[in-house]
């Protein structure tokens, strides 16, 4: 496995630095104990009920908090804000169609638009699809359609302390034994996720995205990719992957997507921009169909929830974020501060993720059970020590069985780190490091949580929790 190109690897003492400068800063404010530990409360230890006014520095997530370019900045001051038939419209389709591959382009106005236009276009009642780990709303959508998600990917993935380069790749031998077990016709597609989310932002292998394809071809399934991250993924292979060393990221992005039938995207990741997605299909029946959909959910086929402007600036988003250099720097940004906390001792989530630093929650606290939400207990004892905003990704996420209503009992119990693009220096991935070994060193008094107030849809957006 080739060393990434970020600071400290063994062969490169140079120092590093981000591939752009700063043209605009919005000030944020470090706020006292008394004033977090009084917002906490407010938000009843839900760290998405925090006021963004009373965050110092937020990692809550990456989708939609990237800062834009001046490039893209000029390229929103070009919207066509026509009703139908953008020139906008035409510049995104072209950026996909260059960089993805994909034939058919439908707009959403985010990735949960095109989740739900997917499971609505393909899921019948009673179906499963198969994925490499279930993540939050694209398991909800395939559920509200009528269908079971199946894990099935590698079992490393979850293991925190594994080393696999590729902890995302589908176990091969579990999605042979589950077709044949429901049958090939019950399967409406298989959902493969690239750089896998709730597992830690763990990479899928070109080899492994082959393999799902010509497994999936010989028995007649489509693969459908989330390929919200999918850049990072692509970075991924070109540093671990056998033969891959020297090809760009762009290539390899679309050789990846070339695997798939289609792909349902959050352009707020990968591409960007604030507000965007798309569902993308390479089947002209299937798109007529989407095409159809969208009218009714989202907007007309050509804008699909966005504006001129958005779509403008996605689409060059999308040219930038192909970029070797901008990819190297915001993935080296991830691992500088993993790094930093690996060399401090605290337990998280290996090898470190492209958009994420996973903590281990279960090794942070060992003496609360998983019913006292350890993850969410932790993400609220950093915002309390710090005012940094982090988010669970463990039992709470996991959410309830859509039939016994019992908890799901994942077996990662994490909190993500979350770095947006091109948003924070070294210097706050210091800060934040500095906090959570701190918040580490005083993991024996911590308590868990009790949940007051639980929504019946993804719960982890809105639920309220008070300390045991």
């Amino acid at each position: 496995m080739k060393s990434s190109p970020v600071p400290s690897t063994p062969n490169n003492h140079r120092v590093w630095a981000e591939p752009w400068k700063v043209k605009v800063v919005e000030p944020i404010r470090m706020t006292t104990p008394a004033e977090r530990t009084q917002a906490l409360s407010n938000a009843g230890y839900n760290t998405f009920l925090l006021r963004s006014a009373d965050v110092y520095i937020d990692l809550l997530t990456d989708s939609g908090t990237s800062a834009m370019s001046d490039w893209q900045w000029a390229g929103m001051m070009l919207g066509d804000e026509a009703y139908a038939g953008s020139r906008n419209f035409f510049h995104l389709q072209e950026a996909i169609r260059q960089y993805y591959g994909y034939q058919y382009i439908v707009p959403t106005h985010q990735g949960r638009g095109a989740e739900h236009i997917l499971a609505k276009l393909l899921i019948r009642s009673g179906d499963t699809v198969p994925g490499n780990m279930y993540f939050t709303t694209t398991r909800l959508h395939q559920e509200l359609a009528g269908a079971s998600f199946a894990d099935v990917i590698v079992r490393a993935a979850h293991d925190p302390d594994s080393e696999l380069p590729f902890k995302g790749n589908v176990d091969l031998a579990a999605l042979e034994a589950l077709i044949a077990r429901v049958g090939a016709r019950h399967i409406p597609y298989i959902s493969l996720a690239a750089t896998v989310n709730m597992a830690g932002g763990q990479p899928v292998s070109m080899a492994n995205a082959r393999a799902v394809h010509e497994l999936a071809r010989q028995h007649g399934i489509r693969v459908m990719l989330d390929a919200t991250r999918a850049v990072e993924n692509a970075y991924f292979i070109q540093q671990r992957e056998a033969g891959y060393e020297n090809r760009s990221v762009a290539q390899i992005l679309k050789e990846f997507c070339s695997y798939t039938d289609g792909c349902t995207m959050s352009g707020k990741k990968d591409a960007l921009v604030n507000i965007g997605g798309w569902l993308a299909l390479n089947d002209s029946e299937l798109y007529d169909e989407a095409s159809n959909l969208v009218v009714v959910y989202e907007g007309l086929h050509t804008y699909g929830g966005m504006s001129g402007r958005d779509m403008e600036a996605m689409a060059r988003g999308i040219a930038e974020s192909v970029q070797d250099e901008h990819i190297r720097a915001r993935v080296g940004q991830v691992e500088y501060l993993g790094r930093k906390l690996l060399e401090a001792g605290v337990p998280l989530v290996r090898p470190i993720g492209g958009h994420a630093v996973y903590l281990d929650a279960r090794a942070f606290y060992p003496h609360l059970d998983q019913e006292q939400f350890p993850a969410q207990a932790l993400a609220a004892y950093l915002y309390e020590d710090s005012g940094v905003r982090a988010m669970e990704r463990g039992i709470v996420s996991a959410g309830r069985d859509s039939r016994t209503h019992r908890n799901h009992h994942p077996s990662l119990e994490l909190v993500r780190l979350t770095i947006p693009r091109r948003v924070y220096t070294q210097a706050h991935m210091d800060v934040t490091a500095e906090s959570v070994v701190d918040v580490y060193g005083q993991r024996a008094a911590a308590r868990g949580l009790r949940m007051v107030y639980e929504p019946r849809y993804l719960r982890f957006f809105q639920a309220r929790f008070e300390r045991l």
